[in-house]
């Protein structure tokens, strides 16, 4: 899965000519930690059930068209793609607020990473 293919998944949905941006997330293994350490590679573990939930938690936000994710699990390393959200809707400030809940909440509640 890529980004490409979501963005080419969220227009074919039935309701995308109510949708007036497309907002894409494409999140990488980063070389140091958040506390500065250096990191060559993550072990990446996603709840799929979890995964699910969230997103349609997020495509009932106001104006929100369609929200896609995919998240690479297994060892990843640095500069290799962990995850992929793409949100569509009606205006920018709905799609931001969608994009920033979705991303939020699937680092929190859906991914586990361990670094090394």
């Amino acid at each position: 899965m890529d980004l490409s293919t979501l963005v080419e998944k969220v227009k074919k949905h039935p309701d995308f000519e109510k949708a007036g941006m497309i907002l894409c997330h494409n999140g990488v293994v980063r070389a140091t930690s958040r506390d500065g350490r250096p990191v060559s590679e993550v072990t990446v573990r996603v709840d799929r059930t979890r995964l699910g939930a969230i997103l349609a938690e997020i495509k009932a936000m106001p104006g929100i068209v369609e929200v896609l994710a995919h998240v690479n699990e297994g060892t990843l390393k640095v500069g290799e793609d962990v995850m992929y959200v793409v949100v569509a809707g009606d205006f920018r400030e709905n799609v931001f607020d969608a994009m920033i809940a979705a991303v939020n909440r699937i680092k929190a509640d859906v991914t586990s990473k361990t670094e090394k």
